[in-house]
């Protein structure tokens, strides 16, 4: 069997709708994460081609990084293309392409590409969070309709993964730090180019992984998420809460807004879902954030296997003080000279809309990235069945923390040629800043919202 092609020993079997509850792993099933897997799940081993072994990853910044917040030194800074993928010669690196950036060459003939580079295994993550994910292995479970995440923390919930939910749910609860803020730009990007800036502060306190906290301590919470509007005029000060349920069943997402105008907080109860997010123009709805983020009861979900495909990766040259705005946004696309793309094995999961259900996104196929459970690309069919959208995820390890995540995604709308860009800092005076010690649950909350959210 040639090495890229489905790995199908096992996951295929066990590509099913998720049933009624899933049981945790045995403990010689965990061990594995201790030998063959890394300790979040992965194949340690390379391909014996151009995925090379895993041996720990990133987890020291380079000589010359200072501080988190500082922009990146990009560590592989002399690293050229080992070569361009365009649409003259897509045909030849098709099996490694995913339908959607497979449309991109189609729609954009003239100026999408994808330089390839070397692979490089960066993923890290704290010894702690490994040790979790062991223990997690073999006591997390998903509740009834797997809707909800019980007896899991500070970890990836189901390293060993059997299904497309416990897939999902382990990108929606990965490591990501324990603290952030990051002041950053978001743009809906037109047909010739032009777009306008919205720049927030963002705040995020990561619940399910502080240390000074164990599962009976977590109160169903998975984060607490602020946002400040900076910029345009227009809309400054305006402000969003969320408080992020781990177990939805029980208790929803609970959200709220402030209006600077009328200094009110009020209860943003449909801030979910196919939910259009204003900032956006209509290009990126609420659970397309993050790649996916939220219940996940309105579709049926099936684990289709691992492959190996190109996606963003180690995107320091994208994230950049040194370019400028109107050097990366060009008319439908990112200028590729600033991007990087590997080939990485991916878990594939396929979402499908349950009968009776309701959402824009009538399919939904996710390419998670093994190493980390972090989607980097996603392919979106609309409800004649036509693929409509494809969303990617330009990742990086944040080597101070240290921890893999998305510096920009971006959201292409591939029928009115148009796309949405959601991270932008290169202009900022700083980037993302980790913390291990945040503010406390009691300042996520409308109160400190309404004291905050002001113009």
């Amino acid at each position: 069997m040639k090495k890229n092609k489905w790995i199908a020993a096992g996951a295929l079997a066990l590509a099913l709708v998720m049933p009624a509850a899933m049981a945790a792993v045995s403990v010689k099933e965990a061990d594995r994460l201790k030998g063959e897997l890394t300790p979040l799940g992965a194949e340690r081993a390379g391909n014996n081609g151009d995925i090379p072994p895993w041996r720990g990853g990133l987890g020291l910044p380079p000589v010359g990084y200072n501080k988190s917040g500082q922009h990146h030194i990009d560590p592989y800074a002399k690293d050229k293309p080992l070569f361009v993928i365009t649409a003259a010669n897509m045909k030849q690196y098709a099996e490694y392409l995913t339908p959607g950036q497979q449309a991109l060459f189609k729609v954009y003939p003239d100026t999408f590409k994808m330089p390839v580079y070397k692979t490089r295994r960066t993923a890290a993550a704290p010894d702690w969070v490994y040790e979790n994910t062991y223990k997690n292995a073999i006591r997390a479970e998903l509740n009834k309709g797997g809707n909800g995440l019980m007896y899991a923390y500070g970890g990836i919930p189901f390293p060993l993964a059997k299904n497309g939910l416990e897939a999902i749910w382990n990108h929606v609860t990965r490591w990501r730090g324990i603290y952030l803020t990051r002041r950053a730009s978001e743009i809906a990007v037109h047909v010739d180019g032009d777009f306008s800036l919205v720049t927030v502060q963002q705040e995020v306190e990561f619940n399910f992984y502080r240390r000074d906290k164990n599962i009976e301590d977590l109160n169903n919470i998975l984060f607490y998420y602020l946002s400040f509007t900076k910029a345009p005029a227009r809309l400054a000060g305006g402000a969003v809460l969320v408080h992020e349920t781990l177990n939805q069943v029980d208790e929803a997402r609970q959200a709220w807004g402030y209006n600077a105008g009328q200094r009110r907080v009020r209860r943003a109860p449909n801030l979910a879902y196919d939910t259009p997010i204003a900032a956006a123009d209509g290009l990126r709805y609420a659970d397309d954030t993050d790649m996916y983020n939220g219940a996940p009861d309105r579709y049926n979900w099936k684990l289709l296997g691992k492959k190996e495909i190109y996606i963003p990766y180690n995107s320091y040259k994208l994230s950049s003080n040194k370019v400028s705005y109107q050097d990366l946004i060009k008319p439908g696309h990112l200028n590729p000279d600033y991007t990087r793309y590997e080939k990485h094995r991916v878990w594939v999961v396929e979402a499908t809309l349950k009968e009776g259900m309701r959402h824009v996104y009538h399919k939904r196929v996710f390419y998670l990235d093994e190493d980390t459970w972090g989607i980097a690309v996603a392919d979106q069919y609309d409800s004649a069945g036509d693929l409509w959208r494809v969303n990617m995820a330009y990742m990086k390890n944040y080597y101070e923390v240290p921890v893999t995540w998305t510096t920009m995604d971006v959201f292409h709308d591939l029928k009115a040629k148009r796309y949405h860009v959601q991270g932008l800092d290169n202009e900022e005076q700083g980037t993302t800043d980790f913390s291990n010690e945040p503010p406390g649950d009691r300042y996520f909350t409308p109160a400190e919202l309404r004291r905050r959210g002001k113009r």
